[in-house]
């Protein structure tokens, strides 16, 4: 599998997470593989009443909350999906949110560099 292909796939595979773990899926999502790090900016995952309850800085601190508390609740199932994507461990797991524009960065660090394993 080309490195743009299984890019490609992981972005598929978490958007289809979303949906069915959150509730809605992003409006955009991308995926880059750098190293032994899978690097996804997803898009347009704030609901209008996040956007609202965002526009105080309590409310801001709320929506990050919640939403990292959703994600990390499943950390476990995206580091078996990324496992069976990849064949590699996640090893750890970083995310975060702009309640501004309503993006998210996940980064999956793995056990090994997986671009040296794909191909261009």
């Amino acid at each position: 599998m080309s490195k743009g292909e299984l890019e490609d796939k992981i972005s598929r595979i978490l958007t289809q997470w979303e949906k069915e773990y959150l509730g809605r899926g992003s409006v955009l999502v991308k995926t880059d593989i750098m190293r032994n790090m899978i690097i996804v900016g997803l898009k347009g995952i704030l609901t209008p009443a996040e956007q609202k309850l965002a526009g105080t800085s309590e409310g801001m601190l709320s929506v990050k909350r919640i939403r990292a508390d959703l994600v990390e609740s499943g950390r476990e199932q995206l580091g078996k999906m990324i496992l069976e994507l990849t064949g590699e461990q996640v090893v750890s797991f970083h995310t975060d949110i702009s309640t501004r524009t309503g993006e998210r960065v996940m980064v999956f660090v793995l056990s090994d560099n997986l671009e040296n394993k794909l191909i261009g």
